[in-house]
C-alpha cells in the first residue's frame, strides 16, 4: 500500500494557512465530557474505582492488584531489565541531573532597594508533586527520569509517580529502575483520567498531591482541565508535536529522518518538515518511504497516519523568512534547525518549546540524554510557557525589609499612595502614629 505523503506548497503565497497550526488536542470537547464521570467514581470509589478502571480500560486481568509498587517489584525490574538499558538510564539521569541542578535558583536573594530598605524572593519547593508517565502507546522511563529528578533536586518533600499499570498488573521494568536510581519510592498503578483524579482528590492509597506534571493523552490532558480547581496541573504537555525548520544547505534525506521521530509516538502527534527549498523538500519526500521500511509495523504505521494526514507533513515557504514565521505561528513543541547557521536562525526563533541546533543534534538527544527537560509545552503553549524545570516544582515568597533608617522615605511615598487609592487604614499604618507606638516600647 503507497502512502502519500502530505506536501503544502506556499511558494506563490506569503499567506500562512492558520489551519496548519491545528494540534489533535485543540477539541477536547470530546474527552471532557467523558472523564466527568470517571473523575466523579474516582472521588467516590478511591481505591474501587481505581482496580475497576485498570480492569477497563489497562486490561488488568487480576481481579485486584497492589496499587502501590512494592519493594519486590523494584527488586524484580532491577534484576531482569538488561544491563545496557540500565546503563543508559543512568548516563541519562546524570546529565538531567546536572542540568537541573545548575538550573535552580539560590534559596533566598536580597537587594537593597532604597538605602535601608531590602527586598528580595526566596525560593521553596512544593510540599507534594505527582510526576506523570505515560503508557498508552509503550514505555516511557524516559519521563520518569525528567518529571522526577527536577522534583528531587528542588527538594519537594513527597514527589510521587502515577503511571498506568500493564495487562500484568505490573509497572514495566525499565521505568521501576529508573525510580530505583533516582531515588523515587512511591510509584501508584493508575493512569488517564483516573489517575489524575486519584492524585487530585486521593485516595485510600495513592496520596492527594498539590501539583502533578508530566505529558499524557488528550483524556489525561482534559482531567487536568477539568480538576484545575483542585490540582496545579503544570505545564500544558499533551500529544508530540515537532517543527524540522531547513534552509538551503540541508540534506533533506536528513530531514526526514528526523521528521520521523516524533510522527511515531502516535497518530495524535504533529510532524512538519518546513523549508524554502523545493530540493530538501522533494529530497525529503522521496526518504520516507525507506525509513518507514526500517520500523516495525506499528511504528511506521504511526508515522505515516501522522505525515500523511492533516497535522503533518511537508511545508515548502516563498522564502526563508516565510518559513521562520510559519514556525514562530505555529509554537513547535519540539524545533530542530538544519541551516547553514543555526544559531543564526535561532536569534529569529521566538516561539517553541525547545531548539536544537545543527545536524548533530536530533530531537533524540534531546528526548532522552541531553539534559535539558523533554516534557514541554504542547498546542502552541509555547507563546506563553517553557519546558518542565525545577522552577516548576519550586515556589517563590517575596521578602521585604526595611530598617528605621530606610522607613521614612518609603513611608512619606506610601503615604500617598494609600490616600489617593481612598485607603485611610493603610494610611495610618504609615502616618506618625507608627513611629509614637515604636517610641512607647519598653
Amino acid at each position: 500500500m503507497s502512502h502519500t505523503v502530505t506536501f503544502h506548497d506556499l511558494s506563490h503565497s506569503r499567506q500562512l494557512p492558520e489551519a496548519l497550526f491545528q494540534r489533535t488536542e485543540a477539541d477536547l470537547s470530546f474527552f471532557i465530557e467523558r472523564v466527568q464521570p470517571i473523575i466523579a467514581a474516582v472521588r467516590n470509589e478511591g481505591d474501587a474505582a481505581l482496580q475497576r478502571f485498570a480492569r477497563e480500560f489497562d486490561g488488568v486481568q487480576a481481579e485486584r492488584m497492589s496499587i502501590r509498587v512494592e519493594q519486590s517489584e523494584f527488586d524484580d525490574a532491577m534484576a531482569r531489565l538488561d544491563p545496557a538499558v540500565t546503563a543508559a538510564i543512568a548516563y541519562a539521569a546524570g546529565n538531567i541531573r546536572a542540568f537541573h541542578e545548575a538550573q535552580k535558583p539560590e534559596e533566598m536573594w536580597l537587594k537593597e532597594m532604597q538605602p535601608g530598605a531590602f527586598a528580595g524572593d526566596r525560593h521553596l519547593p512544593i510540599d507534594s508533586v505527582a510526576c506523570y508517565v505515560p503508557r498508552g502507546k509503550g514505555s516511557f522511563p524516559s519521563v520518569l527520569l525528567m518529571t522526577a529528578i527536577p522534583a528531587l533536586v528542588a527538594g519537594v518533600p513527597r514527589p510521587v509517580v502515577i503511571t498506568p499499570p500493564g495487562p500484568d498488573g505490573k509497572v514495566d521494568d525499565a521505568t521501576l529502575v529508573a525510580a530505583q536510581l533516582v531515588g523515587i519510592r512511591e510509584i501508584y498503578k493508575c493512569g488517564g483520567a483516573q489517575g489524575v483524579a486519584a492524585v487530585a482528590y486521593g485516595t485510600e492509597t495513592v496520596p492527594k498531591c498539590l501539583k502533578i506534571v508530566g505529558p499524557g493523552s488528550p483524556w489525561v490532558v482534559a482531567a487536568k482541565r477539568q480538576l484545575a480547581q483542585m490540582i496545579d496541573p503544570g505545564v500544558p504537555a499533551g500529544p508530540s508535536e515537532s517543527i524540522i525548520l531547513a534552509d538551503d544547505s540541508a540534506n533533506g534525506a536528513l530531514a526526514a529522518l528526523d521528521l520521523i521521530i516524533e510522527s511515531e509516538h502516535g497518530p495524535d502527534s504533529s510532524a512538519w518538515l518546513v523549508t524554502s527549498s523545493r530540493r530538501v523538500a522533494e529530497q525529503a519526500i522521496a526518504a520516507l518511504p525507506g525509513y518507514w521500511a526500517q520500523l516495525d509495523e506499528k511504528r511506521a504505521g504511526f508515522s505515516q497516519s501522522v505525515l500523511c494526514g492533516t497535522h503533518g507533513g511537508v511545508v515548502l515557504t516563498q522564502d526563508f523568512a516565510a518559513a521562520v514565521a510559519f514556525v514562530n505561528g505555529y509554537a513547535p513543541e519540539h524545533l530542530e534547525i538544519l541551516a547553514e547557521e543555526p544559531l543564526a536562525v535561532m536569534g529569529q526563533i521566538r516561539n517553541a518549546g525547545e531548539i536544537l541546533l545543527g545536524n548533530y543534534t536530533p530531537v533524540t538527544l534531546g528526548n532522552f540524554v541531553l539534559g535539558p527537560n523533554a516534557v514541554l509545552p504542547t498546542n502552541a503553549a509555547a507563546k506563553v510557557a517553557g519546558p518542565l524545570s525545577v522552577f516548576d516544582y519550586m515556589k517563590r515568597i517575596s521578602v521585604g525589609y526595611v530598617t528605621r533608617s530606610g522607613y521614612d522615605a518609603l513611608a512619606e511615598k506610601a503615604h500617598g499612595f494609600a490616600l489617593y487609592e481612598g485607603f485611610p487604614a493603610h494610611a495610618l499604618a504609615v502616618s506618625p502614629l507608627r513611629k509614637t507606638l515604636l517610641d512607647r516600647q519598653p
